[in-house]
């Protein structure tokens, strides 16, 4: 039998989950293609819909559209989710991250995940990820926990570029580790925003499971080059 998703995810952690939005969009494919060569798994798609935050990016056609065998990685940065998570279970997300802010029954929108089938293979399974803005207290999660597979903390706000990492994040990160290790669940702990070159090596260090990067790999110069130097880095200086 084929290992499920989160399997997958916990057998290859530390890991990075690459943002394809950050690549030339008019060449998506042989971007997308060029990470297939490295050891990346994840293709990250950041969805904004202009109302949770200020920007607006793709939406359910465009990860139908996303032809690759990476994992579809769905950073949902919409308002109400709840009914439309459908429409991405079914354009073929393989882990749907959904934020606590977004809505008034974020509990419900968990409960319904688990019990959608993932449409690339039902044996698969969906990995349910809930994110934090920087400044959403982490008792949020208390509720939360025994509905989800991933826990992503933002290290930025979302919706505006430019930003650089906010250290309290580090302080969040530990924080969450240990709230997982209380509720004896084996959760994911992602990082998603302002991550670089020169921070990548302090992430691994503090233990993340998952690195959410875009415009570090898609710089216009070397995306393969890229990608494997913030593998290496995340692997060799990885908290065990």
């Amino acid at each position: 039998m084929s290992a499920t998703n989160f399997e997958l995810l916990r057998q290859l952690s530390p890991t990075l989950s690459v943002g394809v939005l950050a690549a030339d969009l008019m060449k998506l494919g042989s971007e997308v293609s060029l990470l297939e060569k490295t050891d990346v798994k994840l293709a990250h798609v950041d969805v904004m819909d202009g109302c949770f935050t200020p920007m607006m990016t793709v939406g359910p056609a465009f990860v139908k559209a996303l032809k690759t065998p990476l994992l579809k990685d769905i950073h949902l940065m919409i308002q109400d989710p709840l009914e439309k998570v459908d429409e991405y279970v079914a354009a073929g997300a393989d882990v749907i991250t959904v934020h606590a802010e977004s809505g008034t029954h974020i509990h419900r929108v968990f409960q319904k995940l688990g019990q959608m089938s993932n449409a690339n293979d039902p044996a698969r399974g969906l990995v349910r990820g809930v994110a934090l803005n920087p400044g959403t207290p982490l008792a949020v999660l208390t509720p939360l926990i025994d509905e989800v597979e991933l826990i992503m903390l933002l290290g930025i706000n979302p919706g505006w570029g430019g930003q650089s990492f906010i250290p309290s994040t580090f302080a969040r990160i530990e924080k969450v580790k240990g709230m997982v290790a209380e509720a004896e669940r084996d959760i994911l702990v992602c990082v998603d925003g302002g991550v670089t070159r020169d921070n990548i090596t302090d992430l691994a260090a503090a233990g993340v499971d998952i690195v959410v990067t875009g415009s570090a790999v898609f710089d216009g110069k070397n995306p393969v080059e890229n990608a494997e130097f913030m593998l290496d880095h995340l692997r060799a200086h990885a908290h065990s």
